[in-house]
This record gives C-alpha cells, sequence and structure tokens, in this order.
C-alpha cells in the first residue's frame, strides 16, 4: 500500500490559516534567529508551523544544518517532510525553543494546549537555554482566562479529578475534550484525556494547586518562563519583569 500525506507538500493539513500574512511576517522573523547546528525546540500550531517552514527554508539557503526537538508527533512528521534531523531530551537540549500560544500577558504567563501537546511544550521550553513565543496581535491578553485551560488526566483519575474541580476549585465550566475525527474523547499522544476548565480567576496559585491533585499530568499553565515575544510587526517584546 502506498501511504500519502493529507496535506498538500506537508504531513498536516494547514489550510485556512486564520491571520497568515501576520504570521507568516513573524515567521521570517524568528527565522532570523538561527545559527547552523543549533538545536532547536520546535512548538505546535500553524504559527509554529510557518516558522518551521520558514526556518528549514533560512537553512537550505544557507547551506546549514540544524536539530530539532518536536514538542507533538505532528510536528516531528513536518520536519520529516522538511527532511530536518529531529532528536529528543533524552538525547539532546535546545539552544532556542519557539512555540505558539492561546494566550499570552503582558508577563509572559500563557495558556496553551489546544492542540493537547501542552506537557510536552512545557518540558522543551523549560529545557531551552532561550525561550521564544511567535503569536499574532489576536492571542495577547491583559488578563489570562478567556479560554479554557486544558489539563491532561490520567483516564483512571478522571472522576477523582472531576470531583476536586467541584469541590477544591472555582470553576465556571468544565469539559472532557470530544474528538472530531472519532468516537469519544480526544487521547493525548501520552494516551490521557483532556478536560478544558473555564476557571473565575487564573493565576500561579490555581496552577500550583491543580499540579497536586492526583491524576493531572500537567496543565495548560504556564507561569514564569518569561520568553521573548515576536509578534506583528516583526518585533520582540521582552515581558514585564515580575516584583520580587
Amino acid at each position: 500500500m502506498e501511504w500519502t500525506t493529507s496535506g498538500v507538500g506537508h504531513a498536516t493539513s494547514w489550510s485556512d490559516i486564520a491571520n497568515i500574512d501576520a504570521k507568516t511576517r513573524i515567521a521570517a522573523e524568528m527565522a532570523t534567529r538561527l545559527r547552523d547546528g543549533d538545536v532547536v525546540g520546535v512548538g505546535s500550531g500553524s504559527t509554529s508551523y510557518l516558522t518551521l517552514r520558514a526556518i528549514a527554508d533560512q537553512a537550505h539557503q544557507r547551506g546549514w544544518r540544524f536539530t530539532a526537538i518536536t514538542t507533538s508527533l505532528e510536528m516531528e512528521m513536518e520536519c520529516r517532510e522538511l527532511q530536518v534531523a529531529t532528536t529528543s531530551l533524552l538525547h539532546g537540549r535546545p539552544d532556542w525553543s519557539f512555540d505558539g500560544a492561546d494566550e499570552i500577558d503582558g508577563s509572559g504567563d500563557m495558556i496553551k494546549g489546544r492542540g493537547g501537546a501542552m506537557v510536552r511544550e512545557k518540558l522543551i521550553m523549560a529545557s531551552s537555554l532561550e525561550r521564544y513565543v511567535v503569536v499574532d496581535a489576536s492571542k495577547r491578553v491583559d488578563q489570562l482566562g478567556r479560554v479554557a485551560v486544558p489539563l491532561e488526566v490520567v483516564p483512571e483519575a478522571f472522576n477523582l479529578v472531576r470531583s476536586q474541580l467541584d469541590g477544591s476549585f472555582d470553576v465556571d465550566s468544565s469539559a472532557l475534550r470530544m474528538s472530531d475525527a472519532k468516537d469519544g474523547p480526544v487521547i493525548t499522544e501520552r494516551g490521557n484525556l483532556i478536560v478544558d476548565v473555564k476557571f473565575s480567576d487564573v493565576n500561579a496559585d490555581v496552577d500550583a494547586r491543580l499540579n497536586s491533585v492526583p491524576g493531572v499530568v500537567g496543565t495548560g499553565l504556564f507561569f514564569g518562563f518569561a520568553p521573548s515575544v515576536i509578534t506583528d510587526g516583526c518585533h520582540r517584546v521582552q515581558p514585564d519583569q515580575r516584583e520580587g
């Protein structure tokens, strides 16, 4: 049997990318960071996809090589299509990494995980010597919490986590994320479930408490990473410095 990819020239279909002109400019700016021999942490989502392509083009034009550590199988497949070598955190550490965000505030704190890869994204971001976030203006907010916070949950712990959310957190709504392409819930690459939760208030204390709930593998809350932000107009925004 001959296997084909689902997109045109790449492993995933990225048709109808929103704000594609702005995202393409952001991707081109991020690609100027590349140096020959870099190990690069590659994020997930449409802006990260465009950035990966821009970086691969930069490397090809200059005759450079770089190695990617990807945040998802999806992006690993894209690397294969682009003939970009990949490795893992077991064998390397990113010189720098880039990723998108579902929301990002002025301090560089984020909500991530719409693609379900937030645990691997957090591992790669934490391991990177330099951290960049590539976002258009629609993702920048004054206060986190406009979108739901995803939680990756061990399947056997679903009922326990649900009861903890109901009893110990100020929750506006919560829902098990269901799949559009199969019957039943979304299953992460690690075999877990995703619960999307709207909190009345989103802060670092909520994140710490969530991570202490048995069965929660990780959250889509990213606090304290202070990345450089590549945004509309191709300029870099340094996050506000927190007091203390």
